[in-house]
This record gives C-alpha cells, sequence and structure tokens, in this order.
C-alpha cells in the first residue's frame, strides 16, 4: 500500500477556493477551539494538534502588546511567536501531551495506510508563522 500525501493549508483558502490539495484529501483541522464555520470548512478537526490554551493566551496576549506599541498585525504576530519560544514550546506539547502524541499517531498510521490528509487551521503562512507548519514536519518526521 503506498503512503498517503500530507498538505496544510488555511481556512480562508479553502472557503474561497484559493488551496490547491489534492482532491481526495481529507481536511483536518488542527484547532483547539473551532468555530461553527471552521467545522463547517473541514471533515474534522483533531483540537489536541492546536496549540495549548496556556501558550495561546500567552501568545495573543504578546501580540496585542506589541500592536500597542505600534506594530502591525504581521510584525507583532511573528514578534510575539519569537518572544513565546512558540515553536519550543508547541513541539514540547506535541511530546508531553498524551492526547496529543495519540492524535500524531493516529494521522501517522492514516497517511501510512495511503491516505490523503491537508492539516488546516486559521493562518495564511504567506506572512505569518503557524504551528500548523510545524505539525506538518513533525508528522512528515522533519523534526
Amino acid at each position: 500500500m503506498s503512503e498517503g500525501t500530507l498538505a496544510d493549508t488555511y481556512v480562508a483558502a479553502i472557503q474561497h477556493d484559493l488551496a490547491s490539495l489534492p482532491a481526495e484529501a481529507t481536511l483536518v483541522g488542527v484547532v483547539r477551539q473551532p468555530t461553527s464555520w471552521f467545522h463547517a470548512a473541514v471533515d474534522e478537526n483533531y483540537p489536541e494538534l492546536g496549540p495549548p490554551a496556556d501558550l495561546l493566551e500567552s501568545f495573543q496576549s504578546t501580540v496585542e502588546d506589541y500592536k500597542m506599541r505600534g506594530l502591525c498585525e504581521e510584525g507583532a504576530h511573528n514578534a510575539a511567536w519569537e518572544e513565546v519560544d512558540f515553536e519550543e514550546r508547541y513541539r514540547s506539547s506535541l511530546e508531553d501531551s498524551s492526547k496529543a502524541r495519540e492524535a500524531r499517531s493516529d494521522l501517522e498510521t492514516r497517511l501510512e495506510s495511503g491516505e490523503s490528509i491537508a492539516l488546516v487551521c486559521f493562518e495564511n503562512t504567506d506572512s505569518k508563522r503557524c504551528h500548523r507548519t510545524i505539525l506538518h514536519d513533525v508528522l512528515e518526521g522533519d523534526e
């Protein structure tokens, strides 16, 4: 059996038909607190693969601080990412949380069985950093 493909995109790209994904790809959300319209855009969601609540709170608070100091949305987002050590903390959560490990294992098994999967969250990574790309790397073994 051949291995499935792994892609990633953001929800607005799906909603506006801007995402170039394999037609057979299962759209898998990786959002901790999805909205109803997010659920409508994806096939399923793994909230345990979203950033942990404490990391999100710290990050969002730091983004707001940077915006109050005059940084644009993208600049504040990316500066806060570095300040709160987002990538390292997110990677740690993927290892430390048994629910995250189980979810990763499930996705890895599905990929190995030939399923094509597209990871989906909110961020457009053209100008902002995102946990989805880290998760993509982890699932592909590019840790």
